[in-house]
């Protein structure tokens, strides 16, 4: 029931993604990854949520991640086409979308550009631009350079001088494992290092992409005032990349918001995989009838 699918795009890139469908159509949850992360993210969530009970769900590699490779360019607008084209081939007129981190803001992208087409957002860890702190702020002011940056390493790759072979990222198991070998030992600090290590993440994932999405992701969000559809942000309490009062404050300005606080960095669905998805599964099942 949940099969792997294939859509090849109007400019030629193949997208991944899996489809969990029960017979009968049913209303769809869409479930977006991370910055340099792939669909592998959500197979933990896939495998023991009991929505797949009443709902059809759509998980994806989004443009440049996991199976959908390309080294053709990466953005909002792409993935937010990219998501519609898929959901079109589907036959879904709306769904149910969660996002985390970078996903969250894809959501948002998405929500804005066809908000007929969004039921409710889920939105763990949105990255805010006016909640940006650290290295992640620095990043956000010298956009202009990494853009320039990813142009000359594109054209070095369309010269040849590229890496052969990038190889694939099961980050199912990864999150096991550091939840054995480093939350499980409460070495919470070597948790953090490892999942905000550039040099990790780089070796599953072509440079230019990774240049590009530190762009996209502190890029500004569409006016969230305009977000119609209700939202549930799941914020972790301890997030690494932003001021938590600050993306409370920013996620305010939509109409209908619900927060829930959780006691975690900035990948609570590797710290708190059964409270994230208790939580995520009492939201979506007051939308059960799409």
């Amino acid at each position: 029931m949940d099969t792997p699918q294939f859509f090849t795009t109007a400019d030629g890139v193949t997208l991944h993604y899996r489809l969990w469908r029960g017979g009968a159509r049913r209303p769809l949850i869409v479930l977006l990854h991370g910055m340099a992360s792939n669909m592998t993210r959500w197979t933990e969530f896939v495998e023991h949520t009991t929505l797949k009970d009443d709902f059809d769900i759509l998980r994806l590699d989004l443009r440049g991640h996991g199976r959908s490779f390309t080294r053709r360019p990466i953005d909002m607008e792409h993935w937010v086409r990219d998501l519609a084209a898929i959901l079109d081939a589907q036959g879904y007129e709306r769904a149910l979308i969660v996002g985390h981190s970078l996903g969250a803001n894809v959501a948002l992208w998405f929500a804005a550009a066809q908000p007929q087409r969004v039921t409710t957002l889920v939105l763990i860890d949105p990255v805010l631009t006016e909640a940006l702190q650290g290295g992640a702020r620095w990043i956000h002011r010298l956009a202009l350079l990494l853009r320039v940056a990813v142009w000359v390493l594109r054209l070095l790759n369309w010269l040849g001088f590229r890496r052969r072979h990038i190889p694939l990222r099961d980050l199912h198991q990864l999150d096991k494992q550091v939840r054995e070998q480093l939350l499980g030992a409460g070495k919470d600090k070597d948790f953090v290092k490892r999942y905000t290590s550039p040099r990790v993440d780089l070796r599953y994932f072509p440079t230019a992409h990774y240049l590009r999405e530190l762009v996209e992701i502190t890029r500004p969000v569409p006016t969230l005032e305009g977000i119609q559809a209700p939202v549930l942000a799941l914020i972790s309490q301890a997030v690494t990349f932003t001021d938590t009062g600050k993306t409370r404050a920013a996620l305010a300005r939509c109409p209908q918001l619900q927060v829930e606080m959780l006691s975690a960095y900035h990948w609570p669905l590797t710290e708190k995989p059964v409270e994230v998805r208790r939580t995520i599964e009492t939201w979506c099942r007051k939308f059960a009838d799409g």
